[in-house]
């Protein structure tokens, strides 16, 4: 009885240590705040999430280079809408990190399938860091 009473608990501390990590305490900016000003503490993270459909062709992708003395690129996302069905949409989550002060723009573009360098959207958001 002891052993499986050990076994039990052994089971559950490994169970709650497979936890996700935490997320930033800040939530998602997205396309409404485009044109807008975010400010940021260095050595955070923050993400922008988009509408996107890659079933269409279509792709979001950054415009232009990152000022990465000011904020890095750090990973991309994409989430399906649930329930995920042939065809539909979802959202591109971008996520950067703030790493120094200053003041700098991170501008996305949506692509068309098949056409280099000519963006059918841009959003462009102005990033402080403090």
């Amino acid at each position: 009885m002891k052993k499986l009473f050990i076994l039990l608990v052994l089971a559950l501390t490994l169970a709650a240590c497979g936890g996700k990590p935490a997320e930033t305490s800040e939530p998602p900016f997205n396309i409404s705040e485009a044109g807008k000003t975010i400010e940021v503490a260095a050595g955070d993270e923050f993400k922008i999430v988009i509408e996107s459909n890659p079933s269409t062709g279509y792709h979001w992708d950054l415009v232009g280079a990152l000022d990465e003395n000011i904020v890095q690129f750090a990973s991309r996302d994409y989430r399906a809408d649930e329930p995920a069905a042939p065809g539909s949409g979802g959202r591109d989550v971008w996520t950067f990190k703030a790493v120094a002060a200053g003041e700098t723009t991170v501008t996305l573009g949506y692509f068309p399938p098949g056409v280099d360098g000519t963006a059918a959207q841009e959003v462009t958001f102005t990033i402080v860091v403090k």
